[in-house]
């Protein structure tokens, strides 16, 4: 499905704090990075919720970062104006970007349509969300989905509903859904049984701190790895607690890079570059001058580093032989030597 693997997306998310400089900045620090691909959210707060401003329309958990806050106030914060999709679209195709979003409601996906994107990310508390994902699905483009805090039925759900309108190539992201999520909820072992359930490739939506999580997801065979993007966490952003500055994104596209290159192929026997390392195993070598006729016993020889004598295995074999010729100390012994 890409290019290159783990495709490494830079999430905005509301982290451009409604400031379009500030959002053009981001993608050029993203690219500078390293990354294959930037992601937005397309959503407004009508399309998100209602604007009722009590009850269940206040963020409540005691530890969310969000606490206290009307979600109507708070997707319009964090929302990326429909007008600016475009000119940031573009802006990433030019610097070698893949440029898509995640759409939250039908209209999104019609806006989305119409810039022509080239692939489209579920987001996790949008999986159950059968109409969006059917809208989606009807486009043929790829999608990636994550998780999150599904079960195995929800998930085989919105798998079954996209497999039945088209072959969409479809990726499933492994996602804890807090925010920042602890490193010890990631539970990436998921991801292999996941694959296995459903027959698609896996990666993972990383919300934790830092980027231990995400190169662990790599080296257990990730094929995608999303993670939130902020210029500079100090200055704030709606997410910004658990997303990565640019040094730190660098980082993690090297490192993660370096995680994919390390897993190689099955190999026994050595790679080419090891072949010249088999000199320095042990052999059995000459360990004094002797003199013809001698019967060598493990006084004569020793089992040392190089391995131009004959194996250590053939030890038992020798102790007890003639030699058949003057040898001197250094010497590799050779069966030739010995009668």
């Amino acid at each position: 499905m890409f290019e290159q693997t783990p495709f490494i997306i830079a999430e905005l998310s509301g982290n451009h704090d409604q400031d379009f400089e500030l959002a053009k900045a981001m993608i050029h620090a993203a690219a500078n990075a390293g990354v294959d691909a930037i992601k937005l959210q397309t959503y407004t707060p009508d399309t998100m919720t209602l604007d009722i401003r009590h009850g269940e329309f206040m963020v409540s958990e005691r530890d969310s970062l969000w606490r206290g806050e009307n979600l109507y106030d708070l997707y319009a914060k964090a929302s990326t104006p429909w007008e600016w999709h475009q000119p940031l679209f573009e802006l990433a195709e030019s610097l070698g970007l893949v440029a898509f979003s995640s759409p939250f409601d039908l209209s999104a996906v019609a806006l989305l349509e119409s810039l022509n994107v080239p692939l489209y990310k579920i987001a996790s508390f949008e999986l159950t969300d059968i109409p969006l994902i059917q809208a989606v699905a009807r486009t043929g483009k790829p999608i990636i989905m994550s998780t999150g805090m599904a079960s195995c039925a929800e998930i085989e759900e919105a798998v079954a509903t996209i497999r039945a309108i088209g072959n969409n190539p479809l990726t499933l992201l492994k996602c804890t859904s807090t925010y920042p999520a602890k490193i010890g909820d990631s539970n990436l072992a998921t991801m292999a049984d996941l694959a296995h359930r459903t027959g698609c490739d896996v990666g993972l939506s990383d919300h934790t701190q830092g980027i231990a999580a995400s190169v662990a997801a790599t080296a257990l065979g990730a094929t995608v790895i999303e993670k939130h993007f902020v210029l500079d966490r100090r200055a704030g952003g709606v997410d910004a607690a658990f997303s990565i500055e640019p040094a730190e994104m660098k980082i993690l596209v090297e490192t993660c890079r370096a995680a994919k290159a390390s897993l190689g192929s099955v190999m026994y026997g050595g790679s080419d570059a090891e072949q010249v390392a088999k000199k320095y195993r042990r052999s059995i070598y000459v360990a004094t001058d002797l003199p013809a006729g001698t019967v060598l016993t493990d006084a004569h020889l020793k089992i040392i580093r190089p391995s131009l004598g004959l194996a250590p295995k053939y030890w038992p074999e020798v102790l007890g032989k003639t030699l058949s010729t003057d040898v001197q100390k250094g010497q590799p012994l050779a069966w030739d030597m010995m009668a």
